[in-house]
């Protein structure tokens, strides 16, 4: 198989799909790689790497796109990609297909068979391709927290660790999954005073075992999440329903009784954002204002720190993407988790989930 590795458009996305050691391992098992040059470069892997590999050479994506059968990125294609898809071709990135309805659309048109990331589940309910991710994007979710509230940018001008005799800065972690974890782990350690919510009571004694009394563990009712939202300088906002839009936990009346320049990081903006006032932002432009509250909304936030995230996430995707590479059918059979990664196939959205999600966005 002819497996294409382009460089991403997104903005200020650093990652690359597949590093040298993945091209080595797709050659030795017969497979031809094609890297788009330049690929790399953000991650640190210059052509040379690549070469090394056994990686062939492609200048454009209209060249890449028309030659390889398996295409493997980090992102969604962007519009700009999407009449370069071809009919057969397969594609495995991650695509959060609730949130972007007209990219469904056009891998349905064209016939796209399309694994997300996001969606492989084992049977745990664990999700192992989003897992790395979600962990950098919970821990920078305090690091780039903890910056914006600065004044300068707009925040409270809050210190999330306090000096002595002041107060801490207090942070609210809504959802207590992986990125919700990291997030509060990352907080704890800054010495801010942490409040966790989460709908599962049994997840909510897990946490409490985990930080021994260093954050708080709350059932996230609408109450409680009222009352932490008041109290917040920094909310993140880290609920997930796997192929799904993200349920939204934080409506507009909601900030008026928040702290003025409190922040609210929504790392649930793939898929869609958990915040009703949530908007996808860039790199370039990360937060926005709205009744006085900042918004922090980059779909690709784990881009930021490029290397250890293109680490984190090939390390994961690879052993799949090798499957994949020999066969569609055959890789669903040897790892059943693949056929929930399956979204898009034959012209159809087979992923029930994610399906659902689309008949409901298209309705509104």
């Amino acid at each position: 198989m002819r497996i294409g590795v382009p460089k991403e458009i997104k903005n200020r996305e650093y990652r690359v799909g597949a590093t040298p050691d993945c091209v080595r391992a797709y050659v030795k098992a017969g497979h031809t790689v094609l890297v788009q040059r330049g690929a790399g470069n953000g991650s640190g892997y210059d052509d040379d790497a690549y070469w090394g590999a056994g990686a062939a050479f492609v200048e454009t994506p209209e060249e890449l796109y028309g030659a390889a059968d398996m295409v493997v990125k980090v992102k969604e294609p962007l519009p700009s990609e999407y009449s370069l898809l071809r009919p057969g071709q397969l594609l495995y990135a991650y695509l959060h297909l609730a949130a972007v309805p007209e990219l469904a659309r056009v891998l349905v048109d064209r016939r796209v068979s399309a694994v997300a990331y996001e969606t492989i589940q084992l049977a745990d309910r664990s999700l192992p391709c989003l897992v790395p991710m979600s962990a950098i994007a919970g821990r920078l979710s305090i690091q780039q927290g903890a910056k914006y509230l600065e004044r300068a940018f707009g925040g409270r001008g809050v210190l999330l660790g306090g000096v002595p005799g002041v107060p801490r800065g207090r942070v609210a972690v809504i959802g207590g999954g992986t990125v919700g974890t990291h997030a509060a782990r990352m907080a704890v350690g800054l010495g801010a005073d942490v409040t966790i919510l989460d709908v599962s009571q049994k997840r909510l004694y897990e946490l409490d075992d985990l930080f021994a009394g260093r954050a708080q563990t709350l059932v996230a009712s609408e109450g409680n999440v009222e009352r932490a939202l008041a109290s917040a300088d920094l909310v993140v906002g880290a609920v997930l329903v796997p192929g799904a839009a993200a349920p939204r936990m934080i409506r507009r009346e909601h900030l008026k009784t928040m702290l003025p320049g409190a922040l609210i990081v929504d790392v649930a903006v793939d898929q869609g954002g958990c915040a009703e006032t949530t908007r996808p932002t860039s790199h370039d432009e990360p937060v926005y204002m709205v009744d006085g509250i900042l918004h922090y909304a980059v779909p690709n936030m784990p881009a930021a720190v490029a290397r250890t995230s293109t680490l984190a996430l090939t390390s994961t995707t690879l052993p799949y993407g090798l499957l994949l590479a020999a066969g569609l059918e055959s890789a669903i059979t040897l790892r059943p988790e693949l056929k929930l990664g399956l979204n898009v196939h034959d012209g159809a959205v087979v992923h029930p989930v994610v399906a659902s999600a689309l008949q409901m966005a298209s309705a509104a």
